[in-house]
């Protein structure tokens, strides 16, 4: 598997930090083209500077669907073909879904669903064309299974997850592979600046951090996500659970349902007590 990435040309949007820049940068070790893609443009550009020459930064909003196809038709173009398109851009929310406002919902679902839904339309039908490729979106521990106080987040990875695991199967017929990477609690960006973002001034929100430690465990580094999940793009896994104790907790959930439930009844009392001085 040494030299398996080693020329392909692979498209990560969310590259200018957390798990997208892990994975560009992963792959830009192993000898891949990178197209480090991200809303964020100065972070695109100092996360592709990072890189090596093997890297181009790209500014793209990943809600804009043809932004997002001019992309792909651009790197198909200028590097013959796309190998690997990555839909990692992300948002998070967190807090009691009753205090939420619209825009908030409609916001993080546009980022985590339709962004991945608009880089799969651009890719998946060149890829066709072109009988290879590999689409991998980035899910969550949190589409496999409840993620209380993180609803709405939970609501787009479960999406993000039924569109991988189904569109696997029609993209075999093709030589197009589709894998969905599910990780637990990560040490990420996000976790400071996904959490508030589009809130409301005196809106509660759990420390994040603390919560995904007393539920999931110690926090994962980007570099481990980043390596374990090309390892499963690699060996082309329909689901790239990480870490091992993840992977523990969605097959619970599937077997027995209620024991996670309690557990996770449990997590959401501490959490909204020790914040809220209200257990209810």
């Amino acid at each position: 598997m040494d030299t398996f990435w080693k020329g392909k040309n692979a498209i990560v949007t969310g590259a200018a930090s957390g798990i997208g820049l892990a994975l560009a940068a992963g792959l830009a070790e192993r000898g891949a083209r990178v197209w480090a893609a991200d809303i964020d443009a100065a972070g695109a550009e100092r996360a592709a500077a990072s890189l090596g020459s093997n890297a181009h930064p790209v500014t793209l909003d990943v809600r804009d669907a043809a932004a997002f196809r001019e992309l792909v038709e651009r790197v198909a173009r200028d590097a013959g073909t796309i190998d690997v398109l990555f839909n990692n851009a992300g948002i998070l929310h967190a807090g009691e879904v009753h205090e939420f406002e619209k825009e908030q919902c409609d916001r993080i679902i546009d980022v985590n669903i339709r962004g991945v839904v608009n880089g799969t339309l651009a890719a998946y039908p060149l890829m066709v064309r072109q009988r290879s490729g590999h689409i991998v979106n980035t899910a969550s521990l949190a589409g496999l299974a409840p993620a209380p106080l993180l609803s709405t987040y939970a609501m787009t990875k479960h999406a993000v997850v039924g569109l991988s695991t189904s569109l696997r199967y029609e993209a075999e017929r093709y030589g197009v592979r589709v894998s969905a990477i599910c990780p637990a609690g990560v040490e990420t960006p996000l976790l400071d600046e996904g959490a508030a973002s589009g809130s409301h001034p005196g809106r509660w929100q759990p420390d994040v951090r603390n919560y995904l430690t007393l539920a999931a465990g110690p926090l994962c580094t980007v570099d481990k996500v980043a390596r374990e999940a090309l390892r499963g793009v690699e060996r082309n896994r329909a689901l790239i659970i990480i870490p091992a104790r993840a992977r523990l907790t969605a097959l619970a959930y599937r077997l027995v349902p209620g024991l996670v439930g309690a557990f996770g009844r449990q997590v959401i009392a501490k959490v909204i007590g020790d914040n809220r001085g209200d257990a209810s």
